[in-house]
């Protein structure tokens, strides 16, 4: 079966949360950019359903994306990377596929694939809906799936004596390119 590596130029993957609590309205909901990760594929258009992934992201390598200053840009990422998600201790963000399955429906191939994703040292079920565009030694996934951070023993960013604070459930969006590796 082919494998694939990721073309991180033009591959993007990001995070976005949502703001709750009475100063919500003076809040952002903050867009963040995952910029280190790896991915290895395994794919054959003849035999989709055995198909694999496995993911690596460093945590370290999440960065805010909203037009805040410098000085607050730098807040939240020490924040997200000593309180939130605790590098230091956990410093990979890793998904293993354990199964691929076909949806139903016109257009691109739709999958979904089922794994494992291990987060904040908590290592939960995840499922992963997926658009696949296969172009000849190219393989393009895009699409995007949602996490509560309780889940994975994170806890909730809160600033103002939790009167802003940000909600349990991520967003997390994905277009990923992988090309097939060369002999």
């Amino acid at each position: 079966m082919p494998d694939y590596l990721i073309d991180a130029g033009v591959s993007r993957f990001t995070v976005r949360g949502f703001a709750s609590g009475l100063l919500s309205g003076l809040g952002h909901n903050p867009v963040v950019a995952i910029r280190g990760f790896n991915c290895d594929a395994c794919w054959d258009p003849a035999a989709p359903l055995q198909a694999s992934l496995r993911m690596v992201v460093l945590a370290a390598s999440l960065a805010v994306q909203n037009d805040v200053s410098e000085k607050d840009r730098r807040e939240m990422e020490r924040g997200m990377q000593d309180e939130v998600l605790e590098i230091a201790r956990y410093p990979e963000i890793v998904f293993e596929s354990t199964a691929v399955s076909a949806l139903e429906g016109n257009g691109p191939m739709r999958v979904k694939i089922d794994g494992n994703l291990t987060l904040h040292g908590v290592t939960r079920s995840q499922s992963l809906p997926a658009q696949l565009a296969p172009m000849g030694d190219t393989l393009r996934a895009n699409g995007e799936f949602a996490l509560r951070q309780t889940d994975y023993r994170i806890k909730l960013a809160s600033v103002a004596g939790g009167a802003l604070k940000l909600k349990d459930e991520l967003k997390f969006t994905f277009d990923i390119v992988a090309r097939r590796k060369t002999e």
